[in-house]
């Protein structure tokens, strides 16, 4: 009976072992902070002008759509 005592306390002492390493706990990121920090950090890397080119041609398009339809709204009052 000894030898088989000791292989249950073995396999015992195993499954503790296995119950224990599998539970590493992930550290709590918040996702949209760190994708403006990756932003930010791309912004000041080697392609940093090709981003804020980007951003920039994005704000252009916006400021062509409210002169548009300044110009549409102002075209009304005219034509009254």
């Amino acid at each position: 009976m000894k030898p088989l005592a000791a292989a249950a306390l073995a396999l015992a002492a195993a499954a503790l072992l296995v119950a224990g390493c599998g539970k590493s706990e992930r550290p709590k990121t918040d996702a949209a902070a760190e994708q403006a920090a990756a932003a930010q950090r791309a912004r000041e890397g080697p392609y940093g002008g090709d981003l804020k080119a980007l951003d920039k041609a994005k704000g252009l398009g916006e400021d062509l759509n409210r002169k548009a339809q300044e110009e549409g709204e102002q075209a009304d009052r005219m034509s009254r």
